[in-house]
């Protein structure tokens, strides 16, 4: 029975960007647990779900040539029986298994730099954004709430990343000041969507929290 996944989890598919297998966080799937739009975490490209991988783990092992022997001086040479080095055989770890390093490996990256998995609100998830024009007769926009929740995150993810630049970078103090007051503005201004995390530690914090 195919598994049913919802957003936030990680799977494996064929990125079209890294032209391999990679694993994915899916962003959008549909009632039936089936992914629909997923992203790539090696290169955060998005696409629509493409089956899963299509490298084949179980390819036959490659065979390495052996290095060529040194030559021996002609004087110390002698009438002895030719030996000749076995080929040495080269064979590929199991995809599983690079994979599974892969994701330890990112999950691993992710809590050192306080990125860590998170998800929408239950009551959120497989639900519709609705933009309605304020004049009549203009259509609707809609957008799936786990894809702007994705956007919304990677945000709150990148405002991180350069929260630390700064606070690392040699630059006055009085500049670093200045740089973090504007990304606690940033953080502040985005506290409207916080309705959208299923834990509110998650969130964006503006000047007046902890």
């Amino acid at each position: 029975m195919r598994k049913a996944y919802r957003a936030g989890e990680l799977l494996e598919d064929h990125c079209r960007a890294c032209k391999t297998d990679r694993l994915h966080r899916v962003i959008v799937a549909d009632a039936n647990g089936a992914p629909i739009r997923v992203s790539c975490g090696y290169c955060n490209s998005e696409h629509n779900y493409r089956g899963g991988p299509r490298i084949d783990a179980g390819a036959p092992a490659r065979t390495m040539p052996a290095a060529p022997a040194a030559p021996v001086p002609r004087h110390a040479q002698v009438p002895t029986a030719v030996s000749v080095a076995p080929q040495a055989t080269f064979t590929r770890p199991p995809m599983s298994d690079l994979h599974e390093f892969e994701a330890v490996l990112r999950r691993v990256i992710r809590e050192e730099a306080g990125f860590t998995a998170v998800e929408p609100a239950t009551k959120w998830r497989g639900g519709t954004l609705v933009l309605r024009p304020g004049k009549t007769g203009l259509q609707d926009k809609t957008w799936p709430i786990d894809a702007f929740f994705h956007k919304i995150v990677m945000l709150r993810n990148r405002l991180r990343t350069l929260e630390q630049q700064v606070n690392g970078a040699d630059l006055p103090e009085d500049a670093k000041v200045r740089l973090q007051g504007y990304i606690t503005a940033c953080y502040g201004s985005l506290t409207s969507f916080n309705l959208l995390f299923a834990d509110e530690a998650d969130g964006f914090t503006g000047a007046g929290g902890d």
